[in-house]
């Protein structure tokens, strides 16, 4: 009578873990997919002596479309918390842009940004620079009054930082897999051990 376990049953159970453990990180890469901002102009923590005329972000993949035009917004704020962004955004590959009204006040000026991720969730974050010197511009922007309300980019900036769908990171699920795929082949291997 043998009381061992097989080196088939052994191969066998080898090669379904390492199946199993290839298929959940090929399933959990595109769930970390979501967009990096890998530049900005102006930089964050930037300091200017020229007011910037529009703000440009670059990413590491495509920035989605998206059905509303509401989907990709950036709102810079500026030292007296009025909106200096002038025109709609615009989406070309990774690069997405917004015009600015001509800078009034020196200070600091916030830029929030929200976009569709390539992989369809939003990624949102928030950067600063800084104004030296007065610019061109008055010192409250055109239509400040209607502005404020409606600058949601900086707000879910603040309010939020990452939208990575509110959820568990992924690797807490690929450890829960694991776990659990190693307590599935003991209770098989110790299962096939007592039928022998």
């Amino acid at each position: 009578m043998t009381t061992g376990i097989t080196p088939g049953r052994r191969l066998r159970a080898a090669a379904l873990s390492l199946a199993t453990l290839v298929a959940l990180l090929v399933m959990a890469t595109p769930a970390a997919a979501h967009n990096q901002l890998i530049e900005s102009d102006p930089a964050d923590g930037a300091s200017l002596d020229e007011a910037p005329e529009q703000v440009t972000l670059t990413f590491n993949q495509p920035v989605q479309q998206g059905a509303g035009e509401d989907v990709n917004q950036i709102a810079v704020t500026g030292p007296d918390g009025g909106r200096w962004t002038a025109g709609d955004v615009q989406v070309d590959g990774t690069t997405v842009t917004a015009p600015l009204h001509p800078l009034g006040p020196a200070g600091e000026y916030v830029i929030g940004f929200r976009v569709l991720s390539a992989d369809g969730h939003p990624v949102s974050e928030e950067l600063r620079f800084t104004l030296t010197g007065p610019g061109p511009g008055d010192d409250t922007p055109p239509g400040a009054e209607s502005a404020k309300p409606s600058a949601p980019a900086a707000d879910d900036a603040r309010s939020g930082g990452d939208d990575d769908s509110g959820g568990i990171p992924v690797w807490v699920w690929i450890v829960a897999a694991v776990v659990l795929l190693g307590a599935g082949v003991t209770v098989a291997l110790r299962t096939g051990s007592d039928r022998s």
